[in-house]
């Protein structure tokens, strides 16, 4: 087995070592959870508490995990069953507040949403830290993933707003504020919009970055991404005129035309199919302001 692990010397000691927490569902990552687990261990400031939660892996992900967990008293290793099927957008939520159900430590200031496909530096969470306490208000945050194509190291592009659902850092306030995340696609949106609705900045920092082994939407494919966005769009109860707005743009971008054909079968799709839908009236109406005000030019969280 190879040598990450082993433990290693303990991390710089620090008074925030006991006050963030650490949650990651998994589901066949063994090619990629032993590269996290190192970061982790190297990390200059570790957590009190992380807890892997293996969402019915059929590979050796369970196992790597609970090696690790032998290895390391601040890991520990939740299992779930294996449902049968790939649950999309609910799945990774439900497996998260499995997780997160099962926290030892309560009095933590920070909790973090991982995936098991990244890797980064042993300063990511002490400088993350840094850019919390230099901001009050900053209620969601987390590092710039990044991917290499032929060899090149290219940014994964997001609005400044928006944070990877899967390198999420949440202040215990803001999150106490929006009340958790929605059980269903979008989730890794609606929480960021919701914080921001109610005065918290969230934002992703540039300077901390993150490999992520596996290109977001990679599994799903050029028109299998393009037909998740529609059904999230149908979620979100995107505003009309946004919604038309946004399948015009496709139709000049890459692939040209099918992608604003996709665009539209996912949301109409969802809608035959009933999926389920956001219930905050509130928080709809915010989005929708923010929506017709990008449309025509005005202040937006997307800046």
């Amino acid at each position: 087995m190879s040598d990450i692990f082993e433990p290693k010397t303990q991390a710089l000691a620090n008074p925030m070592d006991s006050n963030y927490v650490v949650i990651t569902p998994v589901r066949d990552e063994e090619a990629y959870l032993p590269l996290l687990i190192e970061s982790m261990v190297q990390q200059t400031i570790r957590p009190a508490e992380w807890v892997i939660v293996n969402d019915g892996s059929k590979d050796r992900t369970g196992e790597i995990m609970e090696e690790a967990a032998r290895n390391y008293g601040w890991i520990r290793a939740v299992h779930r069953k294996d449902r049968g099927y790939r649950k999309w957008g609910a799945g990774i939520i439900e497996a998260f507040y499995d997780g997160f159900n099962k926290l030892h430590c309560r009095n933590w200031r920070f909790m973090s949403k991982l995936d098991g496909d990244l890797s980064f530096g042993p300063e990511y969470f002490e400088g993350a830290f840094k850019n919390f306490e230099g901001d009050p208000k900053l209620g969601i945050g987390g590092g710039t993933l990044y991917h290499y194509e032929g060899g090149v190291k290219v940014l994964e592009r997001t609005p400044t707003f928006h944070v990877r659902g899967g390198a999420k850092i949440f202040r215990r306030e803001c999150w106490e504020a929006i009340g958790g995340l929605w059980v269903g696609p979008g989730s890794d949106t609606l929480d960021e919009v919701k914080a921001n609705m109610l005065g918290w900045t969230t934002m992703s920092f540039s300077d901390l970055l993150m490999h992520h082994h596996r290109l977001t939407g990679a599994s799903w494919g050029p028109w299998g991404g393009l037909v998740k966005g529609g059904k999230i769009e149908y979620v979100y109860r995107c505003h009309p005129a946004f919604l038309m707005a946004k399948s015009a743009a496709h139709l000049f971008r890459r692939p040209y035309v099918v992608g604003s054909i996709a665009l539209l079968c996912g949301y109409l799709t969802a809608l035959v199919q009933r999926t389920p839908r956001l219930d905050d009236p509130e928080l709809i109406r915010y989005l929708r302001r923010q929506q017709l005000a990008r449309l025509f030019g005005g202040k937006t969280i997307w800046k």
